[in-house]
């Protein structure tokens, strides 16, 4: 039997010695930014996808032997492991194989077919399977007739053989496995509407009579038809042709030459055990397996949309007015400061008549020049567009940035344990008027606050497997944090936890004692709190910024255990590290093969060299501002043809949605991203990504708009 390393060698196609580096650093505690940033050499460069890949394949590996084990021993304590059932069970490549050996010795309830054995009709089963055309089976059956178990008449007797049969076709592994075969080839996924619901459930009305081949089902139908089902208002099948089906099985299990009665009882029993027990069983693996594949591809939508919204452009530390648009309850306003920090807050009135607009601007201008606003931050909710156009009316000093800011989940972080935590005595309109400045500020530290399934950025994200969900999401919101850096004397418990080797527990003593003590000098510093030892300080330092430190290399990428190494190149430079790292002219000289050791490799030294050139370089785009078009604020103004500037705010399997500023996105559909063929819209769009589209259908009363991202697309033709 193969090890682990030999078998995940032939499943993904790394070699032994990269995954054994990978899988003892993960067993030494390390985590995959970590690995991929600081263990080039033992990896061989893998990168952090390659690497989250490994480990899942070797957990469901795992899991495999782990059941495998379970099984054996089920085996071999009912005595039932033979040599060859053993080769048998260390063999089997998958679970569905593992489980259809284990299927006839698993312990079970009783059965028609257990039940029909007590009543001793194993014998007649038997004969009937031979299906010898001479056999009479009422004949044969007569002679098994037993009143004190319950088989009166040779019917029971045949009935309780055919219902041994059926069970026996359905526990045999080479019938599952080629019944299993065709499912999964020719398997047709299908939904019909259950006829008292058709009018409560028209949002599925396109899979009131839907059909499609299994295989071929588009991962986002797939999650549809399942949540109408589960919704009740679906009923759903995953089968194939009942007949082609029935002549499979027919040429598995008939004997050659059979036939007459006896081989009129054995196709009762074939029809039966497919019916009965093999169809339904079939059917919810190959649902399974359909769900499981929706789910891999939605897992992937959604990871790589709340990757685009997380590295979103950050403005930086710039003084904010935040604005959180009421037209009924007024606009919360919150002044911030270059850190974020709340120095003020109000309200004003823009939908309440002139007067109040009147003193709204007078408000405002005066918070502008008080706090020296550099960005007004307006939630693109309800009278977002309004409140901005309002905005760009007035001239506030210094002509300060206006932006709309997504606000999805503004409401969720409001309501918070974090924001309670932040800011106990304000209200919940002001918590939200805050996130919405800070994320212009600062999106990703903002939003790790929130969990990422209220971002908005998902396909069918409640449909999919939750605890897949939160483990692929947690991997991006890891990656991204560690990706552009933290600084420790500013970022929020929240921000923290996410970095490399840091615990909950750990970002909350790193706040406490910044809070107590006030800033961090240096990165040497976290060891003294308690259980931050060395292990956890190797994981989390390199990820840790400290601005305006003691050391300049603290500020930078530079992993504190490669500090002497860029001393030695200072000084080979002829100058200090401070020097070097303000003059990328001296790096560029110095030659990456002479630091080259057993310790230290080529790809490690080229990551110093371009981090010295850089020094804490933030990975994300420069922030820039975008404009709608001016007039067009609501649904209504759409005209079919019109040619305007959006916003990517989502992308799915099936297209990406556009925010053109009228409260309602529109869909640009797949088929319209390209004149050429697209088979994955996150090739052609991501969120954030800033784009022109032409409208080709407004739907006022369902609130739909079809958009096309090709440039001469026709109005109306879809």
């Amino acid at each position: 039997m193969q090890n682990l390393e030999q078998t995940l060698a032939q499943t993904t196609g790394f070699t032994e010695s990269q995954i054994t580096a990978v899988l003892n650093l993960f067993s030494e505690g390390a985590t995959v930014p970590f690995i991929a940033r600081y263990r080039k050499e033992a990896t061989g460069g893998m990168s952090e996808t390659d690497i989250i890949t490994l480990r899942d394949t070797a957990d469901k590996i795992t899991a495999l032997e782990k059941r495998r084990e379970a099984v054996l021993k089920s085996l071999q304590d009912q005595e039932k492991l033979t040599p060859a059932l053993e080769k048998s069970v260390r063999a089997a490549e998958s679970l569905a194989v593992l489980e259809d050996l284990y299927l006839p010795y698993r312990p079970k309830r009783k059965t028609r077919g257990s039940v029909a054995r007590e009543r001793g009709l194993q014998g007649l089963a038997e004969l009937l399977r031979l299906a010898e055309s001479r056999l009479q089976p009422e004949t044969e059956a007569g002679r098994f007739l037993n009143p004190e178990k319950g088989v009166h008449t040779p019917e029971d007797a045949l009935a309780g053989a055919r219902d041994i049969l059926a069970e026996e076709i359905n526990e045999s592994t080479p019938v599952r496995s080629a019944v299993r075969d065709l499912f999964f080839r020719r398997g047709v996924l299908s939904s019909k509407v259950i006829k008292a619901k058709a009018e409560e459930g028209k949002t599925y009305r396109d899979y009131f009579a839907y059909s499609q081949p299994a295989e071929k089902a588009p991962s986002h139908r797939v999650l549809a038809v399942l949540r109408g089902q589960k919704e009740g208002f679906l009923t759903v099948h995953a089968q194939p042709e009942e007949e082609e089906a029935l002549r499979l099985l027919t040429r598995l299990v008939f004997p050659p030459g059979g036939g007459g009665a006896a081989g009129e009882q054995l196709r009762l029993s074939i029809a039966d055990g497919y019916k009965r027990l093999l169809a339904p069983s079939l059917e919810h693996e190959l649902l399974t397996s359909l769900k499981e594949r929706a789910d891999e591809d939605a897992l992937t939508v959604f990871a790589s949309n709340l990757r685009e919204i997380l590295l979103a452009a950050p403005l930086g530390e710039k003084s904010v007015l935040a604005v959180d648009p009421g037209q009924r309850t007024g606009c919360k306003i919150t002044c911030l400061d270059a850190q974020g920090k709340l120095v003020e807050k109000g309200i004003i009135y823009l939908f309440q008549g002139e007067k109040a607009r009147k003193e709204a601007a007078e408000i405002l201008t005066s918070l502008v020049e008080k706090h020296a606003i550099q960005a007004l931050a307006v939630g693109n909710g309800t009278g977002g567009r309004e409140t901005m156009d309002f905005l760009r009316a007035i001239d506030l000093p210094g002509n300060p940035i206006i932006t709309l800011v997504n606000e999805s989940g503004a409401s969720v972080y409001s309501a918070s344990e974090t924001a309670r935590r932040e800011f106990p005595d304000l209200d919940l309109t002001y918590r939200g008027a805050v996130s919405i400045g800070r994320r212009l500020q600062d999106p990703l530290a903002e939003l790790v606050k929130i969990d990422p399934k209220s971002i908005g950025v998902g396909q069918y994200q409640h449909d999919v497997d939750q605890k897949k969900l939160k483990a692929a999401l947690d991997d991006v919101v890891i990656s991204c944090v560690n990706a552009v850096g933290v600084d420790v004397n500013q970022a929020s418990v929240e921000l923290l936890r996410y970095v490399s080797g840091l615990t909950e527990k750990l970002a909350h003593q790193i706040v406490a004692r910044r809070e107590e003590r006030g800033r961090y000098a240096r990165r040497e510093v976290l060891k003294d709190l308690p259980g931050l030892g060395e292990k956890t300080f190797e994981q989390a330092a390199g990820f840790l910024r400290i601005r305006g430190g003691d050391n300049p290399l603290d500020e930078s990428a530079v992993h504190p255990e490669r500090y002497e190494l860029v001393e030695c190149m200072a000084r080979d430079a002829g100058t200090t590290t401070v020097e070097l790292m303000k003059q990328p002219q001296l790096v560029d000289k110095l030659d990456p093969r002479r630091y080259v050791s057993h310790e230290v490799g080529l790809p490690t030294i080229r990551d110093i060299l371009a981090e010295l050139k850089k020094p804490g370089r933030d990975p994300r785009t420069d922030f820039q501002v975008f404009h709608y078009t001016e007039g067009i604020d609501e649904i209504g103004k759409l005209k079919a043809g019109m040619r305007l500037p959006g916003v990517v705010t989502n992308v799915t399997a099936f297209g990406a949605f556009v925010d053109l500023g009228v409260h309602q996105d529109g869909l640009v559909h797949i088929s319209k991203m390209s004149k050429s063929f697209v088979r994955d819209p996150s090739t052609i769009a991501r969120p954030g990504m800033k784009v022109q589209v032409t409208v080709l259908e407004v739907d006022q009363d369902r609130k739909r708009i079809s958009l096309s991202m090709v440039e001469d697309a026709e109005p109306g033709r879809e």
